[in-house]
C-alpha cells in the first residue's frame, strides 16, 4: 500500500482510470457483438445503425486514449469489411 500522500492520491486516480477504461472497452465489445449478431441474423434494419454505433464507440475510446489509434483503425476496418462483405453477398 502507498504511504505518502502523493502515492495515495495516485493510487486513487489509477483505480478510477482503470474502472473507466474497463467500462469503455466493455462497451466496444458489446457494440461490436451487437453488430456481428445483426449480420448473422440478417437483420437488415439494424445492421447499418449498429455499425455506426460501434465505429463511434471505437473513435471515442481512441480519442480518450483508452485504445491506441491504430487499434481503433484496425477495428473500424474490420467492421466495415464485414459490412461490405455482407452487402456484396446480398447482391
Amino acid at each position: 500500500m502507498p504511504t505518502s500522500l502523493s502515492a495515495k492520491k495516485r493510487h486513487r486516480q489509477s483505480l478510477k482510470l482503470y474502472a473507466r477504461n474497463r467500462e469503455i472497452k466493455s462497451k466496444i465489445k458489446t457494440k461490436t457483438r451487437r453488430f456481428t449478431d445483426a449480420i448473422e441474423n440478417q437483420d437488415n434494419d439494424t445492421i447499418y445503425p449498429r455499425l455506426k454505433e460501434a465505429i463511434r464507440t471505437v473513435d471515442q475510446a481512441a480519442s480518450k486514449g483508452v485504445i491506441h489509434k491504430n487499434k481503433a483503425a484496425r477495428k473500424k476496418s474490420y467492421l466495415t469489411r464485414l459490412y461490405s462483405d455482407y452487402q456484396n453477398k446480398l447482391g
